[in-house]
Formats: C-alpha cells, sequence, structure tokens
C-alpha cells in the first residue's frame, strides 16, 4: 500500500475512534510505531468496539461514543465472548466460508487491545499525574500459542530458503533470466525497475532487516564505503547494520539511476522509490511484497521478504555458528529467537552427511 494511501485509510480510522484511541495513537506515534502498525491496530479497535456494541455491551450510537468507563468495566467473560465471536464467526470478503478467523489471527487482536489497555492503565497520565484506570481485563486474558516444536517449523521454514549458492543465484536469475519469459509490455515495466528491485532483494538477503526497515531506509541511511545501514528497529530503537559485501553493486547501481529515473529531488528522502505520473514516492511494503513473490514464485518457490530474512540468519548462523551474531545482526533483544537456525543448520548438516 503506498504511503499516501496509507495514510489516507490511517485518517478515515481515526474518524470513527473514541477520544482516548486518538490519544493513544498520537502516543505511538512519539516511540515511533510504523505507520503500518497503527493501521493493523486500529482496525482491530473498528472490530472490537463494533463488537461492543452489536452485542449489546455498549449502548452507544457509535464507535466514537463509547466512553472510557465500557473498557474500565469490561469484565474477563465479556473479553471471553468476544474471543469466542473471533473463533465463531463467518469470514468476510472471501470465498472460503470456513468458520472463524485463525488462532494467529485472534493472537494480533488480543496483542492490539492488550497495547491499548496498557496505555490505558499505565502509560497515560491525567491531570492528577494518574492513569485513566488501573483495572486491566487483558491481564485475565490467556493466548494460546500456535503447537509447533522448533523442528518442525525449521523443517516447514527451510523449503522456503534460499540457502547456499542459491542466494547469489537468485539475483542473478532475476538479473539475466526473468526477462526472456516476458511480454513486450511487461518488459518495459521490469526494464525500468530493474536495478531498484534487485538492490531491495541484495538488501534484505544480505542485511535481513525486516520489511518495515528497508522501507523506511532513507538515502542518508545508506553509507556503502562501510556497507552500513541504519534502521529503526521495533519499538523506535535506531541501530547500524552490517550489510554483506556482495549486495554493493546492486545498491550502487540502482543508486546510479535513482534520481533520473525516478525523478527524485533533494526532497525526496526515501532510499526506495516508485514513480506515478512523474510523481516519485516512497516504496511501500505491498509493492515489495507482491514484487519478491512475483521474482522468486518463477526462480523458485514463493517466498515473503522474511523469508529473505530468514535465509541470511541462516547463512550467518551457519557460517558463525553464534547465535549471539545472528541475534544482534536481526536486531533480537535475546538469543531465543534464533534457536531456529540452529535446527535448520542442524538439518543442512545432517543432508550433508548423509550424501558421504
Amino acid at each position: 500500500m503506498r504511503r499516501e494511501l496509507l495514510l489516507e485509510k490511517i485518517d478515515e480510522l481515526k474518524e470513527l475512534m473514541p477520544w482516548y484511541v486518538l490519544e493513544y495513537y498520537q502516543s505511538k506515534l512519539t516511540i515511533p510505531y510504523s505507520f503500518t502498525t497503527l493501521y493493523e491496530y486500529l482496525k482491530e479497535y473498528r472490530r472490537f468496539f463494533e463488537w461492543l456494541i452489536n452485542s449489546g455491551v455498549s449502548d452507544a450510537n457509535k464507535l466514537a461514543d463509547i466512553p472510557l468507563e465500557t473498557l474500565e468495566h469490561l469484565s474477563k467473560k465479556d473479553m471471553e465472548s468476544f474471543i469466542l465471536y473471533l473463533r465463531e464467526r463467518t469470514l468476510l470478503n472471501t470465498k472460503n466460508k470456513r468458520q472463524g478467523v485463525s488462532q494467529t489471527t485472534i493472537n494480533r487482536t488480543l496483542s492490539a487491545l492488550s497495547s491499548l489497555y496498557k496505555y490505558l492503565t499505565e502509560e497515560v497520565e491525567n491531570a492528577d499525574g494518574e492513569p485513566y484506570f488501573y483495572r486491566n481485563v487483558m491481564k485475565k486474558v490467556s493466548t494460546k500459542k500456535e503447537k509447533e516444536t522448533l523442528a518442525a517449523r525449521a523443517e516447514n521454514i527451510k523449503q522456503k530458503l534460499f540457502l547456499g549458492n542459491e542466494t547469489m543465484e537468485f539475483l542473478e536469475y532475476v538479473d539475466c533470466e526473468y526477462e526472456h519469459k516476458l511480454s513486450k509490455r511487461a518488459l518495459s515495466s521490469f526494464r525500468k525497475n530493474k536495478e531498484r528491485d534487485l538492490a531491495i532483494i541484495a538488501l534484505l538477503l544480505a542485511s535481513g532487516v525486516r520489511l518495515s526497515e528497508a522501507v523506511n531506509l532513507d538515502l542518508k541511511d545508506v553509507n556503502l564505503n562501510m556497507m552500513i545501514i541504519e534502521v529503526t528497529r521495533k519499538g523506535g530503537k535506531h541501530d547500524s547494520v552490517n550489510v554483506a559485501g556482495f549486495a554493493k553493486p546492486y545498491l550502487e547501481n540502482y543508486i546510479t539511476i535513482r534520481r533520473g529515473r525516478y525523478k527524485a529531488e533533494k526532497t525526496d528522502l526515501a532510499f526506495f522509490l516508485s514513480e506515478y505520473r512523474g510523481v516519485p514516492n516512497r516504496m511501500d511494503a505491498s509493492s515489495i511484497e507482491k514484487m519478491v513473490a512475483k521474482y522468486s514464485q518463477d526462480f523458485k518457490i514463493r517466498v515473503t521478504p522474511h523469508k529473505l530474512r530468514h535465509t541470511l540468519a541462516t547463512r550467518l548462523y551457519d557460517a558463525t555458528k553464534s547465535q549471539v551474531l545472528v541475534s544482534h545482526q536481526l536486531g533480537h533483544a535475546s538469543t531465543q529467537v534464533t534457536d531456529l537456525y540452529t535446527h535448520i543448520v542442524n538439518d543442512e548438516q545432517k543432508n550433508a552427511l548423509d550424501k558421504l
């Protein structure tokens, strides 16, 4: 979704929200939360507030009129009824008529509500320096995590990684072979964005940054002499990220054509640009996801940008056998998250031994 469209949709949702959600939104901008995260949270709040009215928990006529006291006095039973509603509701806007949303979606909804409740009960200050209320019903609601061992997850993921020589083979495929299958019209579009697309893929594979971190990169954040980029991690933390040397020629090629190809002026700060009717814009996350999916599906298997992050992490662990180094590269506070990559590498080693 283009940044301008994303901001429009956020404004539409803000018009529906009660005053305390608008305060929450403003507070999280200072951290900063990404606009994509805030948009997803606002959608969850809309769904929750609509349920409050439709279920009769609130007698407000519209979402903006739901008083703060309704949230303060919600019972654990009320929240469990909402979760049950999520599990049993028929999915809308889809041909799939199965009942309920996935556990992952439910967990995301509860995470958004937990963030709002934490703000209202701990982080905000009224005129007396106190939070709006103290009772946080979300602390009484348990979430169910997907049951999957690390070994099982590793097995599922490793088929979607471009390990070993496949990292460079993927880049070379996009660079040299992909265009041979295209129509004249598709070829024109591909050639216009070829250097940019290769730079994005190379950066993701060479640094392991999150999609949002790549999207929010500005030109000033990229230092090709040192092969370091400056990113804003989750929670608003600034970090310097090393980039593997194989990405340098792709990034240099893109920088060479960036200004002329995308009509970029000095005021266009974004590193990765798109251009529509002569106007440059920051490339959005949705466009990058579609681009990576298109090339990867044609090369081997359809993957997301996050799988390219997993690819870098697995390759780095394979080379260093250090979970600490991998954690630092990915911007994780602990090594617990990197346990996954040890399983993937161990499986690869076992497969190699079996071939001896």
